[in-house]
C-alpha cells in the first residue's frame, strides 16, 4: 500500500448524519488522509452508527474533536496547511482545475446548510463538483470521495 507523500487533513464542519461521518472515515482511509478533524455537532467515534459504514476505519485514521471550526482553520493556518473549502459558492473552482499545495486541510460542510460564509471567508480556495442534473449537490460523503482522489492525484503524481 502506498502511504501519502503530503499530509491531507478533512475537516468536518458540523456533519449532522453519523452513518455519513462513518463513510467519511472509510474514504480517508483509502485516501490515506493523515487525520480527520470533527468539529461543531460532527458525530465521534465510538458509536455504532459510525462504525456501520466506516467498518473499521474509525479506528485506523486519527481524529480530534474541536468544538469551533473558526478557530481550528486559525490554528492550521499558523502551521502553514492551506485551507480548501468544497462548497458551490461564488468564486469556486472546478475541482478538476485545482492544483492542490501541501499541506492540506479540506473542509465538507453541514449536509443541508454547507459551509457558513464566515468559515469560507478563512479559506484559501473553495472548490466546487460540477452537477448536470436537477440537483445542486453530492450527499457529502460521496461529495467528499469524488474531490479526494482528484487531490490525492497530485500526491502520487497520477
Amino acid at each position: 500500500m502506498k502511504h501519502m507523500k503530503k499530509d491531507f487533513y478533512v475537516i468536518c464542519d458540523n456533519i449532522r448524519s453519523l452513518e455519513n461521518i462513518g463513510s467519511i472515515f472509510r474514504t480517508a482511509d483509502g485516501l490515506g488522509v493523515s487525520k480527520i478533524f470533527l468539529c461543531g455537532i460532527s458525530g465521534q467515534p465510538p458509536h455504532h452508527k459510525i462504525s456501520k459504514t466506516a467498518l473499521g476505519a474509525e479506528k485506523t485514521i486519527p481524529f480530534e474533536y474541536c468544538k469551533q471550526t473558526g478557530r481550528l482553520i486559525d490554528r492550521l493556518k499558523k502551521d502553514k496547511i492551506n485551507i480548501i473549502a468544497l462548497e458551490q459558492s461564488e468564486g469556486a473552482i472546478d475541482y478538476r482545475k485545482f492544483r492542490p499545495k501541501f499541506p492540506l486541510a479540506l473542509i465538507i460542510g453541514n449536509e443541508v446548510k454547507g459551509i457558513s460564509k464566515n468559515i469560507l471567508s478563512k479559506t484559501d480556495k473553495i472548490i466546487y463538483l460540477p452537477m448536470y442534473g436537477k440537483k445542486e449537490s453530492l450527499n457529502v460523503s460521496v461529495a467528499f470521495g469524488a474531490a479526494g482522489y482528484e487531490i490525492i492525484k497530485h500526491c502520487y503524481n497520477l
